[in-house]
């Protein structure tokens, strides 16, 4: 008749699974703490360089674009931009303050949509103190982190 020995390794092996069990998700995907439209609330400030291809903004050659901005979220899926945009160094005069819309899925990512039509996908904090853009748009090569600066409006 055999005896059962308990050895060491197998003990160490069930109380990291029941450990794991107990700790909860091991990847951020997983995490109780999710995202909504309320997560971006109050102003945030960024700014950013890209590169600009014809035919967007009229260029008819690559160009270096340049953009600072704070942006006020209202935390219900709209918000007002508030932006100067160059390329090649000229102020293109957009109209500021314009409306933007957003929308921001549990895992936190989303999309912004401004009332140019510009399009950007978002990556938020889960704390929502900061996020980050990607442009969408066609012909407009830029990305820009933005961080909460106030929460007042």
């Amino acid at each position: 008749m055999k005896t059962w020995r308990f050895k060491p390794q197998a003990i160490g092996v069930a109380l990291l699974v029941s450990a794991g069990f107990l700790i909860g998700p091991a990847y951020a995907g997983d995490a109780d703490t999710k995202c909504g439209l309320e997560t971006l609330k109050g102003q945030y400030l960024g700014s950013a360089t890209g590169t600009v291809f014809p035919p967007a903004f009229g260029v008819t050659s690559p160009a270096v674009s340049n953009g600072a901005a704070y942006i006020i979220f209202n935390g219900d899926g709209t918000g007002t931009d508030f932006v100067t945009f160059t390329v090649n160094g000229k102020n293109q005069n957009v109209k500021s303050p314009a409306s933007e819309t957003y929308t921001l899925d549990p895992d936190c990512t989303g999309t912004r949509t401004l009332a140019s039509g510009l399009q950007y996908d978002i990556y938020v904090a889960f704390d929502g103190s900061e996020f980050n853009t990607i442009s969408t748009t066609p012909g407009f090569a830029v990305s820009t982190t933005y961080k909460r600066t106030g929460t007042d409006q």
